[in-house]
């Protein structure tokens, strides 16, 4: 009886010990003596102990960057060149397997992948294509990867260029052009407000002559605007060097005061 009790304690430890339980975003692989043996899916799983053992791989989406190097361009500049690489194990029973047993440490292996795929697309590029062909490049690598990883059980799903940065010599060449021309700009602008606001003083002036001009006429020419007229008039054909005929006995000032509609003086 005892035994009886202590066989059925055993088989309930055993039972229990050997549950595994797997999440919707892995898979299982169980081998059972180092062999490959059998699929585990989502749910509920149960082992042998000590006999089986199960290995989960994750199934979502994951991100690995390619980490900076330096590559030369076709310019023999030294471009820091960085990228990083999206892509999941696809979740069929085969394609599963095939990330554990088609190749070592698939994720370290994308890595020297797209670093080496990467040496090899810019050093054909000049530095300044390689920034301004980013789409090219991102298409020509993602496509490497797909080709030569068709075997580990892997989908590619995107590649994005982080940064290509020029030498460092090359940046502070750019900085201080870049400061040249925003010292060019500035000024350029300065100089410009200065031209509106003396024009606008200019013209503040002009408008205060004008008043003043105006106020003079009322105040001195009340009922005598055409007699101004005439008087600027007259102003306009002196300062234009016109020529005026005085006849003889004749005065000067009758003359003017004619053309400006005055009466002329009498001779006492």
């Amino acid at each position: 009886m005892n035994f009886l009790i202590l066989g059925i304690v055993a088989v309930i430890v055993v039972f229990f010990v050997g549950i595994r339980i797997v999440r919707p975003t892995h898979r299982g692989l169980i081998e059972r003596f180092g062999k490959y043996n059998r699929f585990a899916s989502p749910g509920f799983n149960w082992i042998i102990p000590l006999v089986e053992v199960i290995y989960q791989i994750n199934i979502t989406e994951q991100m690995v960057d390619a980490e900076p190097q330096e590559i030369i361009t076709n310019d023999n500049l030294n471009a820091k060149v960085d990228a990083q690489v999206y892509f999941k194990v696809k979740a069929d029973e085969n394609n599963v397997k095939s990330t554990q047993y088609n190749v070592n440490n698939y994720q370290y292996q994308i890595v020297n992948l797209a670093r080496t795929t990467l040496r090899n697309i810019i050093g054909t590029l000049t530095l300044k294509s390689a920034n301004s062909e980013r789409g090219k490049i991102n298409a020509e690598l993602h496509k490497t990867l797909c080709e030569e990883t068709a075997s580990w059980g892997l989908e590619i799903v995107r590649t994005e260029l982080k940064e290509i940065d020029p030498p460092k010599d090359v940046q502070e060449t750019a900085t201080a052009t870049e400061t040249v021309a925003d010292g060019q700009k500035r000024a350029e602008i300065k100089k410009a407000e200065g031209i509106k606001q003396a024009r606008i003083l200019e013209a503040e002036g002009e408008a205060t002559a004008i008043k003043l001009v105006n106020e003079a006429a009322e105040h001195y020419f009340v009922g005598n605007a055409q007699v101004l007229r005439k008087l600027e008039a007259v102003e306009k054909a002196l300062s234009n060097n016109a020529k005026i005929v005085v006849p003889a006995n004749t005065e000067l000032v009758n003359v003017i005061g004619e053309m400006a509609g005055f009466l002329p003086l009498k001779n006492k």
